[in-house]
């Protein structure tokens, strides 16, 4: 515990048997409760678990083999069964990649009230991205670039899976509706974004040895870009309720709904005609509004958040 808050921590683990132990000893005193998921492993990372000596109380559970995201959820959804009271929930993989040194740095802003959800940002650190392999850093800044168009906030190191969670936000949570692949934490930036909740970032020492990734980059992004189309837009079509009707979020529904029109020669209005008679293609235009539409779309979401704030407070 810390400041009155309970501190358990998640760690979604596959075949992590060289680590796992190393991990949940590593758990400062500060911890309550370590909940271990183990997703469908086929070595020896349950047992490694359960002998570790931890400084907290150490729960081992079983998943079903079906993804991070999905492991991460029932750890959260398992801590919120264990306490009474405010909690934080910590992510940590169980690969030894995360520097659990910088866990009470990280959950800090959610004890000032300042964020409801904390992400780790490997760039920030002072080591920087260390050994991360170069065709990863590409990968980052690209995933980065379209997270923060997806959520509307700016987004630095989206794959970092070292985070904070507040109870506040857990206790809200749609668990019928996840993610359960490689995109989770793409996905839940999206979605506290749409739902006014507080993020912050901080940074969070990077740890590379010789671990290959086991993601496919193609599938990947096929997968994780669909999916982040799809959230985005569900996002700014929420703006249409009553309660969160502002002139950002008109202006943004214009702006983005002006840029599919460019798309489409036969739904084109006068602006666009005439913009199109000026020489101006309609991927260019469409461009145009999309980012004039972003802008507003930032514009919204700081307003929600503010607003959001204001009436928990």
């Amino acid at each position: 515990m810390l400041h009155g808050w309970h501190i358990g921590v998640v760690i979604p683990a596959r075949d992590e048997e060289a680590h796992i132990a190393g991990v949940i000893e590593g758990l400062p005193g500060t911890v309550d409760i370590a909940v271990v998921v183990n997703d469908g492993s086929t070595d020896a990372t349950k047992e490694r678990a359960v002998s570790a000596t931890a400084r907290c109380e150490v729960v081992v559970i079983e998943g079903d083999g079906d993804g991070v995201g999905a492991s991460i959820d029932r750890g959260h959804r398992a801590l919120l069964e264990r306490f009474n009271g405010p909690f934080i929930s910590v992510v940590m993989a169980g690969d030894g990649q995360m520097n659990p040194d910088d866990l009470e740095h990280l959950i800090q802003p959610i004890i000032d009230n300042k964020a409801d959800h904390v992400k780790g940002n490997r760039a920030m650190h002072e080591q920087g991205l260390n050994r991360m392999p170069a065709q990863r850093q590409r990968a980052s800044r690209l995933l980065s670039w379209f997270t923060t168009l997806a959520s509307g906030q700016r987004v630095g190191d989206p794959q970092c899976g070292f985070t904070a969670t507040s109870s506040k936000v857990l206790s809200e949570w749609d668990w019928e509706r996840s993610w359960s692949g490689y995109g989770y934490p793409n996905y839940w930036l999206i979605n506290l974004s749409s739902r006014g909740f507080r993020i912050a970032e901080r940074p969070v020492q990077s740890i590379y040895r010789s671990e290959v990734s086991g993601i496919r980059p193609l599938h990947f992004f096929a997968s994780v870009g669909w999916m982040m189309a799809v959230e985005h837009h569900r996002r700014n079509l929420r703006w249409l309720h009553p309660k969160r009707l502002t002139p950002h979020t008109l202006f943004a529904l214009l702006s983005y709904l002006l840029g599919w029109s460019a798309l489409i020669p036969q739904v084109s209005n006068d602006l666009e005609v005439e913009l199109m008679v000026r020489g101006v293609p309609g991927i260019a235009m469409c461009l145009l509004f999309w980012s004039i539409a972003h802008l507003f779309d930032r514009s919204a979401t700081r307003v929600h958040r503010e607003l959001r704030s204001h009436a928990t407070t």
